[in-house]
Formats: C-alpha cells, sequence, structure tokens
C-alpha cells in the first residue's frame, strides 16, 4: 500500500481535528461511569455516542483517503469496531476495547482503550491490509 506511513499520519491528525486527545479520551470516561453507574439507559447512551463520534471519522471524513489507497470503509460489524477497512481481500476493525466482548456471569466489561491506544490499533490494521508482517510474525 503507498505511503502507509502517511496515511496513519492522516488518520491521526484528521481524529484530532475533530476533537483533542483528552476530548477522546472523555468520550471513554463517560462510557466508563455510566458502566459503573449501572443506569442502562445511561450506558446505552454514552456507548452509542462514543461509536458514532469515532465511526463517524472513518466513514464520513476518511473515506476518500482510504479509497485513494484502494481501502474500503464499511460499517463495522462487532459491537465495539470503529469501521470495517477492506483492500486486496484482506479486513480489520479497529477496535475501541482490548477485547469485544464482555463476560456477563461475571459483570467484566471490555475496557475501553484511550485514544493512544486506538491510533496504535488503526496503525496495526492499515500495517495488515498493507501485509506489512506483525512483530509476532517477524
Amino acid at each position: 500500500m503507498p505511503l502507509l506511513k502517511e496515511l496513519q499520519d492522516k488518520v491521526r491528525a484528521t481524529h484530532l481535528l475533530v476533537r483533542p486527545a483528552e476530548e477522546w479520551n472523555k468520550l471513554s470516561e463517560k462510557v466508563q461511569q455510566a458502566w459503573a453507574s449501572g443506569d442502562e439507559q445511561q450506558l446505552e447512551t454514552a456507548r452509542r455516542f462514543h461509536l458514532i463520534a469515532w465511526a463517524s471519522v472513518a466513514r464520513n471524513i476518511l473515506a476518500d483517503p482510504f479509497e485513494g489507497v484502494g481501502i474500503t470503509t464499511t460499517p463495522a460489524s462487532t459491537d465495539w469496531g470503529i469501521a470495517t477497512l477492506t483492500s486486496s481481500g484482506r479486513s480489520c476493525q479497529p477496535q475501541l476495547t482490548r477485547s469485544d466482548t464482555a463476560d456477563p456471569s461475571t459483570g467484566t466489561q471490555p475496557r475501553l482503550r484511550s485514544f493512544e491506544e486506538v491510533m496504535t490499533d488503526y496503525d496495526a490494521c492499515l500495517d495488515y491490509l498493507a501485509g506489512v508482517p506483525s512483530p509476532t510474525q517477524g
């Protein structure tokens, strides 16, 4: 994939144009607070707003730059996925949590990622789409 580093920089810069990193992190904190409150309606509202904020950047602002390098953007198929990015038969979804599933039997909720962690996941996703081996494949 041509200009991978430039695309990764564009993803970061675009998100930072929409909100500073601190505001992205505050969205995560609001979801965590809603979980702690036990109020299902508050949780669903916070979760939905958090997902929409991230997904709208990927699907509305970054769609053209992604398309320009051969990446299609479609809605995520996981609860905490930002979007599904596809190129040359490969697909991935940057995630807002470290684990896509919670364990309802234990009350364990997925841990929301910080802005920097989401950007690292975006970079890994774009690396994968470009065919760059991960450090474990090295």
